[in-house]
């Protein structure tokens, strides 16, 4: 097998050799060069992977990068995480890059050519999964890449950081029921994301352990923003046997839901009861103030950032994350007031529009 006579790598040529095509042709992939055949690619990849191919030390420490491959920006806990990443980076002399992945859990092709062609020193992922081509592609280039609260469940191999949905969930459940709530809705994120079911499971963990069986009319599917927990809650206050509490599977449907309280003509916590999830910091200042689980998201995006860094060093490091969760008890919770056997109050908003100016995710 050819090697560097001073350094004993697999060099370029030799995979090139391997592979039947040109030098310049592994070069266009080790850049991240669309211009090549997919099934030219894929062997060209194999084969970086299977001799470790990894290319010199990095000459220039001041362009040193970290890439953070979100699928949205503005929303507040994406905020959180990016700030984890940013404090980590900035001590270790390294800048932040932020790319947008297009869809919303399973990062697509617009990406990876960018960040190969970047070469940062590593990819944190936000709420996605990564498909098989894309991590080879990624360690080919040795190019470590963590993924921050995974869509589903990652292989063994992908280092990942969450936290507790599950006994968040239950801790959220289980307040709510010592307050003397039995009729409790939930409103919980996507049914395929991970964080999403285990909140769900967590819930189902407290009602049962109560002795307490869940209606499943009761329990709704958001997509974690206002707008979704404004919808969900309004279909949930608008039945005739409406719950008493409302366990929502984020801060922002949470929100949704006090407005639609307010529409309906119902006072929190006097007649509904709100908890919400991940203590972003509009919670405090929510009217009422927001009772819900806290969430470590900026640490977690530190423990990402440092794993992250960790592997591009070598060291061994942990690649499963679990960090706890709490419940922070604000003014949005309160013994229920009201039986399920009290009629719905009418709307004080016939049209059933939200109060809020926010527009509606895309």
């Amino acid at each position: 097998m050819q090697q560097d006579e001073e350094t004993g790598r697999v060099t370029l040529a030799t995979v090139a050799d391997q592979a039947g095509v040109s030098v310049s042709t592994v070069s266009k992939v080790l850049n991240g060069r669309e211009d090549v055949a997919h099934k030219t690619r894929l062997r060209v990849e194999r084969l970086l992977e299977h001799h470790g191919y990894q290319r010199g030390v990095r000459s220039a420490p001041d362009a040193a990068l970290i890439e953070i491959v979100l699928h949205e920006i503005e929303s507040l806990w994406t905020m959180e995480l990016i700030r984890g990443v940013e404090s980590v980076a900035k001590a270790n002399d390294a800048s932040v890059v932020l790319t947008e992945s297009g869809t919303r859990h399973s990062p697509g092709p617009e990406w990876i050519g960018g960040v190969l062609r970047r070469r940062p020193l590593g990819v944190v992922l936000l709420f996605s999964s990564l498909a098989p081509e894309y991590k080879k592609r990624l360690r080919a280039r040795s190019i470590p890449f963590v993924i921050i609260d995974p869509a589903g469940d990652p292989e063994p191999d992908v280092p990942s950081v969450g936290s507790a949905n599950w006994s968040g969930g239950l801790a959220a459940t289980r307040h709510l029921i010592d307050l003397g709530h039995r009729r409790i809705a939930i409103i919980t994120g996507p049914a395929d994301m991970l964080c999403s079911v285990a909140r769900l499971d967590g819930f189902r963990s407290a009602m049962g352990m109560a002795g307490l069986d869940v209606d499943p009319s009761l329990v709704a599917y958001g997509d974690f923003h206002v707008q979704g927990g404004f919808e969900r809650a309004m279909e949930l206050l608008g039945r005739p046997d409406r719950p008493t509490a409302i366990f929502a599977g984020s801060d922002l449907q949470a929100l949704g839901a006090l407005e639609a309280a307010r529409v309906h003509g119902l006072r929190v916590p006097d007649d509904l009861s709100v908890v919400g999830y991940d203590d972003v910091a509009v919670a405090p200042w929510a009217s009422p103030a927001l009772t819900t689980v806290h969430q470590p998201l900026r640490q977690m995006a530190e423990s990402a950032t440092q794993i992250l860094l960790g592997i591009r060093a070598g060291e061994a490091v942990a690649t499963r994350l679990e960090l706890s969760t709490s419940l922070v008890i604000r003014k949005s919770t309160a013994e229920p007031r009201l039986t399920s056997d009290t009629p719905a109050p009418k709307l004080s908003n016939p049209t059933g529009q939200s109060g809020f100016s926010m527009e509606p995710p895309t």
